[in-house]
């Protein structure tokens, strides 16, 4: 049997460039059928991964090339928490107040609405199906999904945006709402899980039910926006281009691990949410930087490795043995269908409200679609439950789905939208792409 250690060295690098010349050349065929490259990683992190070329690998006896397991894949958590800080940095930049004034209250009305609408959805139906057909489903079941159906990933809308250079009415709210969603979620979720823990225990914790989600965001706000001026300060101790790009990066670095401290004081955890303190970082800098946009562009395209790392590792780490339970594909696709059309019909009301552009009105609930990170930490979360693990394998299930379709969703959307223009480019070989 041939056989590589998982710690050495030699296996690390190779294992990052199979997975990055992977997701390339995925993205290669992804052109030529017009889809979004986001779904070729994802793809290429299938093909490497512990379903398909890692479990083939590991029966033929060689191991540690491909994935061959979960263990392995998750010895990368690393780059993936990081491309997660440099995504919520990108995200920032959206908010720049001149930006604010005109979609500020539409994103935050449209935001809780579609939020909202996803989430008594999924409750209403589920709830239905207990009463009607299913009275051994347990009720807080019930609730922890509709709040874990609110979440929604920046990650890859973020990168289908990039790719196409889209612009228009849905693009500029696009990106607010899928921030604030992050709050809204959390609060959400927070709320549900404390009746659920309730129900489950009969103890009621009103205080940490309460006190847990305002404290994340408040405290997660507060430490990206004192991130955010010391950055803007250190940035201008340095002149060339290539030190405040150094320093770019080591300031999202920074923050993504002092956001990661939890520290439990008494019956209240003071922790932070990743992907606030780094949208309010990247926030603060570009309101307070005067060359925050050229430093902006030229961090994303040095992150964009990284990025192409994130979501090879995140499709192997999708995990298709969630479809050997036929309770879980039933509920999946209950998850499924009744969050997306939550999402849309939230949407649509939202920017109904807000008499916003027909085209938002049409099409932004569909880009709303993706869903990964942050529903994955509520769903651990839930397995301290008792029905714990059903709530996780239906969020994997939906996680999966999402993440393969979503992309190519919010192109077509956003195509839809004529936000999507052919640019007549040229590679640097002066071939027209």
């Amino acid at each position: 049997m041939f056989s590589l250690s998982i710690n050495s060295e030699v296996t690390i690098l190779l294992q990052l460039a199979i997975a990055l010349m992977a997701g390339l050349l995925m993205s290669r065929i992804a052109k030529l059928i017009h889809l979004p490259a986001v779904t070729a990683y994802l793809a290429a992190g299938i093909l490497i991964g512990p379903s398909v070329l890692g479990l083939l690998f590991e029966h033929i006896g060689v191991s540690g090339v491909f994935f061959n397991t979960a263990e392995n894949v998750s010895h990368y958590k690393i780059i993936c928490d990081a491309a997660l800080g440099f995504i919520a940095f990108s995200i920032g930049n959206e908010f720049r107040v001149s930006e604010l004034r005109h979609v500020g209250r539409q994103a935050i009305v449209v935001s809780i609405c579609e939020a909202l609408t996803a989430t008594i959805l999924v409750d209403t139906v589920l709830l239905l199906c207990r009463a009607l057909f299913w009275p051994d489903l347990p009720l807080y079941v019930c609730l922890v999904l509709g709040a874990i159906a609110a979440a929604t990933a920046p990650a890859a809308t973020l990168m289908v945006v990039r790719q196409y250079k889209a612009e228009g009415p849905v693009t500029r709210i696009l990106l607010p709402v899928v921030a604030l969603d992050d709050a809204i979620g959390l609060i959400i979720f927070a709320v549900s899980f404390g009746v659920a823990s309730t129900m489950e225990t009969g103890h009621l914790d009103v205080l940490a039910m309460v006190l847990n989600p305002i404290l994340e965001i408040l405290l997660s706000l507060l430490l990206g926006a004192l991130m955010g001026f010391l950055f803007s300060w250190c940035e201008r101790l340095f002149e060339s281009r290539s030190k405040r790009l150094a320093i770019s990066v080591t300031f999202v670095l920074l923050t993504v691990a002092f956001s990661m401290v939890s520290i439990p004081v008494g019956r209240v955890t003071v922790s932070f949410s990743p992907l606030l303190v780094c949208m309010m970082l990247g926030t603060v800098f570009c309101n307070v930087c005067d060359f925050s946009e050229e430093l902006m562009q030229r961090c994303e395209r040095w992150a964009t490795p990284v990025l192409v790392l994130f979501f090879v590792l995140s499709g192997a780490e999708l995990d298709f043995s969630v479809f050997a339970s036929g309770v879980v594909i039933l509920l999946g696709l209950i998850y499924i269908f009744t969050r997306s059309t939550g999402k849309m019909l939230g949407a649509g009301l939202g920017s109904s409200l807000m008499k916003c552009d027909p085209s938002v009105r049409r099409y932004l609930g569909v880009t709303l679609l993706p869903q990964a990170g942050v529903a994955l930490g509520m769903s651990l979360q839930a397995k301290a439950l008792g029905s714990g693990d059903l709530i996780r394998n239906i969020t994997l299930m939906g996680v999966l789905i999402y993440e393969l379709f979503g992309p190519l969703m919010t192109r077509l959307a956003l195509l839809k939208a004529g936000e999507i223009k052919p640019e007549n480019r040229t590679s640097s070989r002066g071939k027209a792409v």
